[in-house]
């Protein structure tokens, strides 16, 4: 477990990793829907929920690495019984209001979304306390000119906001090491880094929710070969630039001159006791997903879910080699040691994964996985010559059945 010199064991690793793959729903939500991409609509709402539950998890963890759960009220804003403020120049601190701002937008955004959702549900149900329950959250919503007025403009405005969160929450949370003299984290490249392997490993995990879904549901006429296609895509583009940095790492610590830093990534690559798991992750992600260059490979969904799962353990051994292994070598040769995970430390792990997916199969079960309202307006009847094109189409189908 914990004990010097790692005190930052599995606790803050999946307090990144959580972090990290909370980061493509608000990536699909926002981005994509201010380029206007229209395949966003059938996995935006799968992604929304996938980034809130995994933050709620990874909230978890801050409190656990502590010890002291009811002492983790000591990093808001307030002051506390020891009449001490709190140190602002702390990245600690920063994590704080970044991963708060990002959870209170990401909730409001989600929500926004589901209004005309939840009145539909409201519309259609059978019972009186799914209606009331519905139809509370619902706001009132009766599918007005003016509502949808004011519908659009708030969900535009949020998606402004939360553009350019999803930018900085990771890399406020790449400042926890990048801002310290430690080597193997004294780096410039963390924050843009942080940001690549958060979209990559975000991608990877809605694609493994979002295909046992589309199977168990039928979604194959929402969740198309094309968008597991874009997402695939998008797997290989962050992952080649995730690639590139580490070889970016390796080149900067050589060409730099710094003994320390060197002899940090040779021990983490070469020499090491954790060399094997850099090279789990380099494989992981590096190396699998240049599958998808072959458009048969993406068109094959057991490929690609097999692919997003090594993907997702990969970025997980990446924040293990990141975290641990540059703190088990100290300053003292007298404190050198190998960090191994309690028993605790994995029974939490595997606790928290079985929270999110609870969460996440409560969501399926009472909420629509699919945006209703957001599908709708990209089907071909909602094109204002639909008919037209229809009645042209039929009229030549008749041409041809009469010769």
């Amino acid at each position: 477990g914990n004990y010097q010199p790692v005190a930052w064991g599995w606790a803050i690793v999946n307090f990144v990793f959580l972090i990290g793959i909370g980061h493509a729903g608000i990536l699909i939500s926002a981005i994509l829907f201010l380029t206007r991409q229209k395949w966003r609509t059938s996995v935006n709402r799968a992604a929304e929920a996938m980034t809130l539950f995994a933050v709620v998890c990874a909230g978890i963890f801050p409190g656990f690495h502590v010890g002291r759960f009811w002492m983790v009220w000591f990093l808001a804003p307030v002051p506390n019984s020891n009449a001490i403020w709190q140190n602002f120049k702390s990245p600690l601190l920063w994590d704080v209001f970044a991963v708060s701002t990002y959870f209170t937008v990401s909730v409001i955004f989600w929500y926004i979304g589901l209004i005309p959702d939840l009145a539909t549900l409201r519309d259609r149900a059978k019972t009186k306390i799914r209606r009331v329950l519905y139809g509370f959250f619902a706001l009132g919503w009766r599918g007005g000119n003016r509502q949808w007025q004011h519908y659009e403009m708030a969900y535009l405005l949020l998606a402004a906001l939360s553009t350019p969160l999803v930018l900085s929450v990771h890399s406020v949370v790449s400042f926890d090491f990048a801002t310290s003299v430690i080597p193997g984290w004294h780096t410039t490249i963390f924050p843009p880094y942080f940001v690549a392997g958060a979209i990559f490993g975000g991608f990877a995990m809605v694609l493994t929710l979002m295909l046992p879904c589309r199977l168990i549901y039928g979604l194959q006429d929402m969740f198309t070969m094309k968008h597991i296609d874009n997402m695939a895509k998008i797997i290989l583009m962050t992952g080649t630039i995730v690639g590139y940095a580490y070889i970016m790492e390796l080149f900067i610590s050589y060409y730099s001159g710094n003994k320390f830093e060197a002899d940090a990534f040779h021990l983490r690559i070469l020499s090491g006791p954790y060399r094997y798991y850099y090279y789990c992750m380099f494989f992981a992600n590096v190396i699998a997903p240049q599958i998808f260059w072959f458009q048969k490979a993406r068109s094959n969904l057991w490929v690609v879910f097999i692919v997003a799962n090594i993907v997702n353990a990969g970025m997980w051994f990446e924040r293990f080699v990141i975290i641990p292994t540059s703190i088990s070598i100290d300053f003292l040769p007298a404190q050198w040691g190998i960090y191994h995970p309690s028993w605790v430390e994995k029974l939490m792990f595997c606790g928290t994964f079985g929270l999110f997916m609870s969460l996440f199969l409560l969501f399926i079960r009472f909420l629509p996985v699919i945006a209703i309202a957001e599908v709708k307006g990209v089907l071909p009847e909602a094109d204002p010559h639909y008919h037209d094109w229809k009645k042209i189409k039929d009229a030549r189908r008749a041409e041809r059945a009469n010769g």
